[in-house]
């Protein structure tokens, strides 16, 4: 399988796009990037959104807000990525992220001294 460019496709939605927590989000999604079907993110189904919410924002990022505000925030970044026709795992995870200041989960300890 061909390693699928994830910055290239974040720069379309960040600006200024931290290479390392691409890379760090890459590995934490791991082997799931192999099935075309687990490496999108589809905003039209309540259970892929729930999963998202569940084992992303709460058990990853450790966020403690409401349901409603974190499926808020999951809402935000489907409608930034509307007029993708695949909404990249990778890409979606960075954007929530993002959002929450949480990128530096992401980046190996060795990489933040450089």
């Amino acid at each position: 399988m061909v390693q699928k460019d994830y910055a290239a496709d974040v720069k379309k939605y960040a600006s200024d796009v931290n290479e390392e927590a691409v890379a760090g989000i890459v590995r934490h999604c791991g082997i799931a990037l192999r099935s075309a079907d687990a490496s999108l993110v589809g905003c039209s189904q309540p259970k892929e959104l729930e999963r998202v919410r569940e084992s992303f924002l709460k058990k990853k990022l450790a966020l403690t807000e409401s349901d409603d505000k974190l499926d808020e925030a999951i809402k935000e970044v489907c409608k930034k990525m509307a007029k993708a026709r695949q909404k990249h795992r990778v890409t979606f995870y960075y954007l929530l992220a993002e959002k929450y200041g949480k990128l530096d989960l992401f980046v190996k300890k060795d990489a933040k001294k450089k």
